[in-house]
């Protein structure tokens, strides 16, 4: 075994060579080919290594309890069991091994009373978790070793399970890595969301273009969530508002319920396991009797579904608001069921009572800390207020104090079409309480601005809360506004991004509360991104450095001593090289596309949307096919060119992009010509198990959106600390990048966000541009000329209109900085040493964009919290407790 795997309890199987291995039979052996040892190479890729077998104990034990599983759990025998049927097996016996951790971190949170995170958001983008929780066990190895007894692939049974894809992208990723590091750290957390029945669609391409189907995850069942129907609570909706004894009461309102399933989150090798709790809608148990005058009792039943279609699908994110009824009934049904469920654990402090026991609410933002991830769980803020109000019979005063101490706010767009701009009209409707409530916060507000800014109005209107009526004269409630208004700290997610907002986006209300805004740069957890998905490159670097850098990850500064070390160099060159060729495997198994795994692999993936601008990058890709069709023998750098991400359903200009990628990919593959020199591969339905597949494999990254577009991205930090190479715009934490490896081991190009601004302000006209630029002009000839859909001429035209007429993220203005720097990436990759020794200053700068380090700086400057429980004892260390 090498010594990853010794260490960290599991193998890495590039270089083992397969050892014959008698199977022990611990139960009915009645299939004889479950049991046969599979020694060739070709068939199992995977095999034991000699040097570290797994504890004997620990095997028969995984051994016993996977087919107790199969049999009690599944009900199955080996006879009838199906691939399927296994994986559900071994995720029951690794929760098994999550069980008494999880129950005991819950009771000594309680025990300890600290204070508790709240990270409340509409999306969270878990991908898989049988293999991060083997991981995070550190009992992969036992498990590896145990099923190859019985005859089993660990890799087959893990493709089995399907992606938790409950987020659009980085929004929702982002909460997924927050929850690893909190567990990791011991932050006592809580992720709060909703169980969405279908996740992110499932992206089909076909004829070149993006079809939706839904992302049935369910379907099958989901054997890491815990139903929990005995913490059910009410949601209201609609209804109207009277006045009793000069208070509001909020009557006549139609309820459904809120089921929680909680997901246990195991911190890395530290027996702690924090929770995420998600809700579902679920129905009233009895019908309203107007049904039974009608006498219609199946349409009873039928109508029921209305509620419970509150958490039927996520909705798809285009970065452009629509004040959708739907839409705003989840964000209230999540903020409405998880307050409750705040305030009961806040009351009950004793473990396992029930009753409450913590009646005074001063102490409340000293043991409760929400952090709201964008301004979707924003409607909590009246809520809470109403809660504290109308059913606790606190004052105003008091709520609201107690509202600010306790909120914080994460903004995610600089985006204006973006932001939350409820209508008043639907809020009046679905939530009139909280409108009412919203007014009182915005007259409050109001007086004190006119009292610092005495006859300022113009600054009033800009700040207001209730926005002035538009041309259909319909107000509109600015989500932002309000959720900067009532949190105590407002934070960006990069450096350039903060800034940003301070300067521009909330530049009032950074002067009027400067102490509120602060900057937290994104992460990612180095546990999923690098020890789970590459682990010949983490094998390499605990060879080094050892393995402190798995929960420290500024270690990794130290790989810099090693940066004229050929042998190093070249055992980081073997690595990439090795898991291009699985890659390359994986395209032409998929794709029936042969690619050259010595090539380059230019990676972009990413949501499908103008301002992250796919469109510049396949304007590049034609530019090289141009190049190669001038001049068949040219001596060029043989590019993989790899695509993935989804385009929002209705999303025209983002299909297009999607039909521009296919359309050249597929006469540039199928061009003799051009053989292995060009590749282009549009990546179907791009996941977090896909990009667990993809970013190591990766030799450049493209993060090329326009400067002062891009919050922060997290996608370039995952290539990075896989030892990509990043073509990028000085834009989101591409700038921190630069600034932590040095500007000579990356490639930016093309205007900054002043620059950006300059041209704007003068008056941008792409056609300046296309004039300057032969290349650029002979390119969208081509794509208006109909080349690369002769079979409809027209069907791009959308596309090539949009550059030539309202080129809105300047992809003409950086064209030409784009393909200087794109022939610069070239020119280094022929010099393998450099192109190695810069990989290894990415990897080894990565130390600052760690989800611990991030979550750190919530916990001490946001949070208020200080003090972390770094572990726990494991559960048989302590067997009273249990």
């Amino acid at each position: 075994m090498s010594d990853i795997a010794a260490r960290f309890g599991f193998f890495n199987w590039n270089n083992v060579r397969p050892q014959p291995v008698v199977a022990e039979s611990t139960a009915s052996s009645s299939s004889p080919k479950l049991f046969s040892m599979i020694t060739n190479d070709h068939d199992r890729r995977k095999q034991i290594s000699v040097r570290g077998i797994a504890q004997v104990e620990n095997v028969s034990n995984i051994k016993k309890a996977f087919n107790r599983h199969l049999h009690f759990s599944i009900i199955k025998d080996r006879n009838v069991a199906t691939d399927r049927d296994y994986y559900f097996a071994l995720a029951n016996t690794v929760r098994d091994h999550l069980v008494s951790r999880w129950i005991r971190t819950q009771q000594h949170y309680y025990d300890k009373d600290p204070k508790r995170v709240y990270y409340l958001s509409l999306e969270f983008y878990m991908g898989r978790t049988l293999s991060n929780t083997m991981m995070n066990l550190g009992i992969q190895a036992t498990v590896d070793e145990a099923l190859y007894q019985l005859g089993l692939d660990i890799e087959e049974l893990q493709e089995i399970e399907e992606d938790a894809g409950l987020g659009n992208g980085g929004l929702g990723r982002l909460a997924a890595c927050f929850l690893d590091s909190m567990a990791t750290l011991g932050i006592p957390a809580y992720g709060y969301g909703l169980r969405y029945e279908y996740g992110i669609f499932k992206q089909l391409i076909r004829d070149g273009w993006q079809i939706e189907e839904p992302d049935d995850w369910l379907r099958f069942g989901n054997p890491w969530e815990k139903a929990r129907p005995e913490y059910m609570l009410p949601v209201n909706f609609y209804g109207k508002v009277v006045k009793e004894d000069g208070k509001s009461k909020w009557i006549d309102t139609q309820v459904v319920f809120a089921m929680p399933y909680d997901t246990p989150v195991p911190g890395y090798k530290n027996n702690i396991v924090n929770t995420l709790r998600l809700w579902s809608a679920k129905a009233e148990n009895h019908f309203h009797l107007k049904f039974f005058n009608d006498g219609d009792y199946v349409q009873a039943v039928m109508d029921r579904n209305l509620s419970e279609n509150i958490t039927r699908v996520l909705y798809p994110n285009d970065n452009m608001f629509l004040g959708k009824e739907l839409r705003l009934k989840q964000q209230y049904f999540l903020v409405a069921a998880t307050l409750q469920d705040i305030i009961r654990r806040f009351k009950s402090s004793i473990y396992g009572n029930r009753e409450a026991v913590r009646v005074n609410f001063e102490t409340f933002p000293d043991k409760v800390a929400i952090q709201l991830n964008d301004t979707h769980p924003s409607i909590g803020i009246p809520e809470l207020i109403r809660l504290l109000i109308d059913v606790e019979g606190l004052t105003w005063d008091q709520a609201w104090d107690i509202c600010i101490k306790t909120y914080a706010y994460t903004n995610h767009t600089l985006l204006p079409e973006a932001l939350e701009r409820w209508p008043v009209s639907l809020m009046q409707n679905l939530l009139p309480r909280h409108l009412e409530i919203i007014y009182e916060i915005n007259q409050k507000f109001m007086n004190t601005i006119s009292q610092r800014f005495p006859g300022d109005f113009d600054r009033m209107r800009r700040m207001s809360i209730v926005e002035e009526a538009d041309q259909f004269g319909e107000k509109r409630i600015n989500m932002a506004h309000l959720c900067i208004v009532a949190s105590h700290a407002i934070n960006g997610v990069a450096a350039l991004h903060s800034d940003l907002l301070k300067s521009s986006t909330f530049r009032d209300f950074y002067e009027f509360y400067p102490d509120r805004f602060q900057n937290k740069t994104n992460g990612i957890t180095p546990r999923r991104w690098l020890l789970l998905s590459n682990p010949s490159l983490a094998d390499l670097i605990v060879e080094k450095i050892g393995e402190s850098w798995i929960t420290n990850l500024d270690e990794l500064q130290k790989l810099k001593e090693y940066a004229n070390d050929a042998g190093f160099l070249d055992s980081i060159r073997r690595v990439k090289l090795e898991n291009k060729q699985q890659v390359a495997q994986y395209l032409s198994d998929e794709y029936n596309v042969n690619v050259n795994a010595a090539s380059l692999f230019d990676v972009h993936v990413k949501r499908i949307h103008e301002y992250k601008r796919q469109l510049l990058n396949i304007l590049h890709v034609i530019a090289l096919y141009n190049r190669i069709k001038e001049n068949p023998n040219i001596d060029m750098v043989k590019r993989t060119v790899l695509y993935g991400g989804k385009a929002a359903p209705g999303y025209h200009m983002a299909k297009q992009i999607i039909r521009l990628i296919t359309a050249v990919a597929e006469q540039v593959n199928n061009d003799a010509i051009v053989g292995d020199r060009l590749k282009v591969i549009f990546l179907e339905n791009y996941r977090v198990s896909m990009a667990e597949k993809i970013i190591p494999a990766s030799d450049l990254s493209e993060q090329i959106s326009t400067a002062g577009t891009e919050a922060s991205g997290t996608g370039n930090m995952k290539f990075m600390l896989n030892g990509a190479l990043t073509i990028g715009t000085l834009d989101g934490a591409n700038v921190e990048m630069a600034e932590e490896m040095g500007d000579e081991n990356i490639f930016i190009f093309g205007m900054n966000v002043e620059e950006v601004e300059a041209l704007t302000k003068r008056g941008y006209s792409s056609q300046e541009f296309i004039d300057k630029s032969p290349m650029l002009k002979q390119i969208i000839e081509q794509i208006e000329g109909g080349m690369f859909t002769p079979e409809d001429p027209d069907q791009l035209k959308d596309l090539s209109n949009m550059l030539r007429y309202h080129d809105r993220f300047m992809v003409c203005a950086d064209f030409d900085a784009f393909i200087e720097a794109q022939d610069k990436v070239s020119a280094t990759f022929r010099d393998q040493e450099k192109w190695s020794r810069m990989a290894l200053y990415n990897i080894a700068s990565t130390g600052k964009f760690s989800t611990d380090r991030t979550i750190t700086e919530y916990a001490r400057e946001i949070w208020g919290i200080d003090q972390f429980e770094s572990s726990l004892p494991a559960p048989y260390e302590n067997e009273k407790s249990e």
